[in-house]
């Protein structure tokens, strides 16, 4: 990340590399299709790219782009709201033959089905915990809350995960 903001194009190849993955299954496991986590994703690396002055040195790398991939997915997630509210409803929708659209990123495997119920503050915890293998004071910095809090998260999340297995 320092190389890429003193302007090293290698620099940015292997960031892009490394994080892409990562973020794109982050996006992906928040009920949307491939091709909106794509677009968020793109999104996030334009912010990426503008606010790499911010970056400091002395932290790490990866709660500073989870604080701005979460940032992002939110925006995303307003914009995405705000448009369903102007759609107007068709009364009758003329039946169209649609051919089946590839699974959501993360539908695959069983961690995407486990938390899908869960509320949006844990399922983002445990993507970050879990997939993106960050830290518990990581995740504080890129949720901007506390140590407690996250564990707290986590915390009910596990909990909410066990009782559904037991039912199960």
């Amino acid at each position: 990340m320092i190389r890429y903001q003193q302007a090293d194009h290698d620099a940015l190849d292997v960031l892009v590399g490394r994080v892409t993955p990562l973020l794109l299954r982050y996006f992906g496991c928040s009920n949307v299709n491939r091709n909106e986590a794509e677009d968020v994703l793109q999104e996030c690396w334009i912010r990426i790219h503008r606010s790499r002055h911010t970056y400091r040195s002395s932290e790490p790398v990866m709660p500073w782009v989870y604080a701005i991939a979460r940032h992002t997915r939110l925006d995303a997630y307003r914009k995405k709201r705000r448009l369903e509210s102007r759609e107007v409803q068709v009364a009758n929708a003329p039946e169209v033959s649609y051919q089946q659209e590839p699974p959501a990123l993360g539908e695959k495997d069983g961690f995407a089905r486990l938390i899908a119920d869960l509320p949006d503050g844990q399922q983002e915890v445990l993507i970050m915990l879990k997939l993106a293998g960050l830290s518990l004071e990581e995740v504080s910095k890129a949720t901007s809350s506390t140590v407690g809090a996250v564990k707290q998260k986590a915390h009910r999340a596990y909990t909410t995960i066990r009782r559904a297995l037991r039912k199960d």
